[in-house]
């Protein structure tokens, strides 16, 4: 992750610092009707495990790039190029399927479908990022939907919730279009709220 911060400690120094940094990724959002399935499959897990930091349905997605913090002066560099690389692309084809999590903090949905398409768009996404001049760290493409994350004094939900999802299947969909994404409200103890920068059509949609 690249850390943008300002050099000074005044009090107002780091609010004017947020303002001018946005924290960006780019990602591929699963349709309405594969959301509501895996949401339905989930159901019994709202219910019993109310005290995990659940995402929005709304802000489930699949992470290609993750940029870090950025000067927000950055952010309108990267368009044009994401907007002819979608151009250039046809949609993937996709499905939710399983579970697992990140050292018993992390609940993810697993994907399933054409990945090899998936890393692809992924290796394409990042060059377009590396080409702007925005550093990325080299970590592999572990493909997968974050649902939750446990407290620290929570050790045990997110791995029984896993492993009640190992045996889901959810239906194929077809992921078209290319979000360039930013998190850069709702910071602090409270859940963290996406918003579209901007989404492009991949070609042929």
């Amino acid at each position: 992750m690249t850390q943008v911060r300002g050099q000074g400690t005044g009090p107002g120094e780091d609010e004017r610092d947020r303002a001018a940094t946005v924290r960006v990724f780019i990602a591929l959002a699963p349709p309405d009707e594969a959301k509501a399935e895996l949401a339905r499959e989930l159901g019994a897990a709202y219910d019993a495990y109310p005290r995990l930091r659940w995402n929005r349905i709304e802000d489930w997605h699949i992470t290609l790039a993750f940029l870090g913090e950025l000067p927000a002066a950055t952010v309108p560099l990267l368009r044009p190029p994401l907007a002819d690389l979608a151009a250039s692309r046809g949609p993937v084809e996709l499905a939710l399927r399983g579970g697992g999590h990140f050292d018993g903090r992390v609940l993810w949905s697993g994907i399933d479908g054409d990945l090899a398409g998936l890393h692809r768009l992924a290796d394409g996404v990042r060059t377009v990022v590396a080409e702007c001049g925005v550093p990325l760290e080299d970590r592999p493409l572990r493909p997968h939907l974050t649902l939750a994350r446990a407290r620290r004094d929570d050790p045990s939900s997110v791995v029984e919730i896993a492993s009640g999802l190992a045996g889901f299947t959810g239906g194929g969909w077809r992921a078209e279009r290319l979000h360039l994404v930013g998190s850069n409200f709702g910071r602090g103890p409270g859940p963290i709220r996406y918003r579209d920068i901007e989404a492009w059509p991949f070609g042929g949609h």
